[in-house]
């Protein structure tokens, strides 16, 4: 909005009240807010030369202005170009860099030996083989064997290759499906999560890592399970729990009805003796006693 402003500022100054749509919500309501921190007051302070007014407008419903700031080259589903740059060190054959704009998950990750690992672990998947079966031989009786969940969600899935991969729709990039495999899945986590690249990262940057490359259900909670329980984590990082807040004592209605005592030590009246104090506090009634 501020980018758009600044671009036909000649046109807008000192013009009548003029609409902007917007899918920021809070921009309705930040010009007439009375709470406001200096990074918002600055903000303001540039709004404050126009004359308009906020209308918002969800970004999917708002689909012209939305294809208008999208760039028509990207598609992460097309591989655009990559460069391979050999290594040097004849040890290490499998170490290369992908340069490219755009880059196809199925074809350049996962490893060919984690994706031989997740062709081979379909056949033990039962949710899994009936989908690959469908797809490989679409017909009534293979699409009968699946679930009704599974059948109505089927148009989310597609091969690549001998693949499974999975995407919502056709703007969504696909993702490579991991079969119902434990050993596997800890694998992809540790990979995403306790590897020097993955650097031990939170909870939902892990999931947002995993999620963009695979897919398996419920897996959300294997990250956060994951991270939870990782040892570094716990060690290294701060905790974040809040403190508990403040409870006061109840009010006494009557006498002995509540009582609570406190005892001090450490005040030396003499070199010879130390006094013990004692502050009792019984309903509303308090009273100090002293012995030596």
């Amino acid at each position: 909005m501020r980018y758009a402003l600044i671009k036909v500022r000649v046109y807008l100054l000192g013009e009548q009240t003029f609409a902007v749509y917007t899918d920021h919500a809070s921009l309705r309501t930040a010009m007439k807010s009375p709470h406001l921190s200096q990074l918002m007051a600055c903000w303001l302070s540039f709004f404050a030369e126009y004359n308009f007014a906020v209308h918002y407008k969800p970004g999917k419903n708002n689909i012209i202005a939305d294809v208008l700031s999208r760039r028509p080259d990207y598609d992460p589903r097309t591989v655009l170009g990559r460069q391979v740059i050999d290594d040097e060190d004849e040890d290490d054959d499998r170490c290369a860099v992908c340069i490219a704009s755009g880059i196809n998950l199925t074809n350049v990750s996962p490893e060919m030996d984690l994706r031989d690992e997740i062709v081979a672990a379909y056949a033990d998947d039962v949710v899994y083989t009936g989908i690959v079966a469908y797809l490989r031989a679409p017909s009534g009786e293979t699409l009968g064997a699946l679930s009704r969940n599974t059948r109505n969600q089927i148009d989310r899935y597609h091969l690549d290759g001998e693949l499974l991969c999975y995407s919502i729709d056709k703007f969504d990039a696909p993702r490579v499906v991991v079969p119902n495999d434990d050993d596997l899945r800890a694998r992809i986590i540790h990979e995403f999560h306790n590897s020097p690249m993955g650097a031990h990262l939170g909870r939902e940057k892990t999931f947002a890592a995993v999620s963009r490359d695979f897919f398996w259900p419920h897996m959300y909670k294997w990250v956060r399970k994951w991270v939870h329980t990782c040892d570094t984590c716990q060690l290294v990082k701060p905790s974040k729990s809040s403190q508990a807040p403040l409870r006061p004592l109840p009010i006494a209605t009557e006498a002995w009805r509540s009582v609570s005592m406190d005892f001090i030590f450490g005040s030396r009246l003499t070199p010879k003796v130390e006094p013990a104090s004692w502050s009792s506090w019984i309903g509303s009634r308090r009273w100090y006693i002293s012995s030596p």
